[in-house]
């Protein structure tokens, strides 16, 4: 009697929108070592602050919506508890907060310490609070769900036979926020003219939009949703990758969200570039760049540009307050939902996930990690990486002898 053997596991391999795809295009060795590798980065700034504005944001929607708390809230009574508790679910997972731009009192020897002024004034907390204060009174009144986690499956690309691990692959996301509208909620009329000022800010940006009121006018359902996602970071020159790459994530977004039980048309997907409500000397340094490369896509006004332009670079004691308006509309970035550029967004991670699977059959077939993973970060990313000193991305690195 023969006896059968048994087959392999069949395994679909599962890719985060964020934590595969977008890390893979930020830097495809960097990828292979952080998230293959498990190799975390020793001082991970922009990796905190994105994990504590989200956990922030999170639990101020929970206790606006048990409370209804009214706006502006307190810093010290109302944001700075929310914050401490994120802090210590972050260090906790191994997310420590840099020193020059948060104030832990979860460490052993601070629980007793009262925090101050300047405290209030560094970069996390003083985001934090403008988030809340800026965007909270707009924003919360239109949550439906909160971090809602969407999977799809989808065709391995350059599949092979034998070779290949899988015949398809699983995307996945969290999105940050849902929200519902009613098909005529947000049309224009004579009312709306005297009480601009009055209304939702998120709603009457929507309303300027030409993209998204064309999309309104198609719609063939009365409930629509709207796709929210929040970035710490400044909000990226049209010139650059991640300008498309935040394009493609909604769009992917909203591809996963329409496969799921019961959804609603997804008419558009709005990106909140938290860091613009308070940017930093480098985030101002990089907005003035954009503007001098015509890379910029918001307008600007006399004032705003006349502040940019006189402001030298290299002043750090001389802080150039632009006004809340050009903060605000910087900070806000509408992407509607159009098939066309839905499939190409889908046709572009498909080519992401083709190469990540390339590479890792590379390495598996004994090819070295260097060879199989590429190097090609943009500056701001290498000079940040711990992974530098030993990678293959020449274009960057400058070896200087002393």
């Amino acid at each position: 009697m023969k006896l059968s053997t048994r087959s392999k596991p069949y395994i679909i391999p599962e890719y985060s929108l964020t934590g595969d795809l977008l890390s893979f295009l930020t830097c495809n060795l960097q990828y292979r070592y952080q998230n293959k590798g498990t190799l975390p980065p020793s001082m991970p700034v922009q990796l905190w602050f994105g994990e504590f504005i989200h956990g922030v944001l999170e639990e101020a929607f929970l206790r606006w919506d048990l409370n209804k708390t009214s706006f502006p809230w307190d810093w010290k009574e109302d944001i700075r508890p929310i914050e401490n508790m994120i802090d210590l679910k972050l260090q906790v997972r191994g997310l420590y907060p840099p020193q020059n731009h948060f104030f832990t009192t979860n460490i052993p020897g601070r629980e007793d310490m009262e925090v101050t002024e300047a405290d209030h004034k560094k970069l996390a907390s003083a985001r934090a609070e403008a988030a809340i204060n800026i965007w909270g009174p707009h924003l919360f009144p239109l949550i439906d769900s909160t971090e809602e986690l969407i999977k799809g499956i989808r065709d391995m690309p350059n599949y092979k036979e034998n070779i290949s691990r899988s015949n398809y692959y699983g995307i996945n996301g969290v999105v940050d926020v849902i929200t519902l509208f009613k098909k005529d909620e947000l049309k224009k009329t004579e009312q709306f003219s005297l009480d601009y000022f009055k209304e939702n800010e998120i709603k009457n940006y929507l309303r300027e939009n030409k993209e998204f009121n064309e999309n309104l006018q198609k719609l063939d359902a009365d409930e629509y949703e709207i796709i929210i996602d929040y970035k710490g970071m400044k909000r990226p020159s049209i010139k650059d990758n991640t300008w498309n790459h935040h394009k493609w994530q909604i769009l992917t977004y909203s591809w996963l969200k329409h496969k799921q039980e019961d959804s609603k048309p997804i008419l558009c997907g709005i990106i909140f570039y938290l860091n613009e409500l308070v940017p930093s000397y480098e985030d101002l340094r990089a907005i003035k760049q954009d503007i001098l490369k015509n890379e910029n896509d918001v307008k600007i006004s006399d004032e705003d540009l006349e502040v940019l332009m006189n402001w030298d670079e290299n002043d750090e004691e001389n802080y150039p307050e632009l006004s809340d308006k050009f903060k605000k509309d910087r900070s806000i970035r509408i992407i509607t939902v159009d098939d066309d550029e839905l499939d190409n967004a889908l046709k572009e991670f498909d080519k992401v996930v083709g190469d990540i699977e390339e590479s890792l059959i590379k390495e598996t077939n004994g090819c070295k990690i260097k060879e199989a993973w590429k190097a090609e970060a943009d500056e701001r990313t290498c000079n940040a990486c711990d992974f530098k000193t030993f990678c293959n991305n020449n274009k960057i690195k400058e070896f200087k002898v002393p």
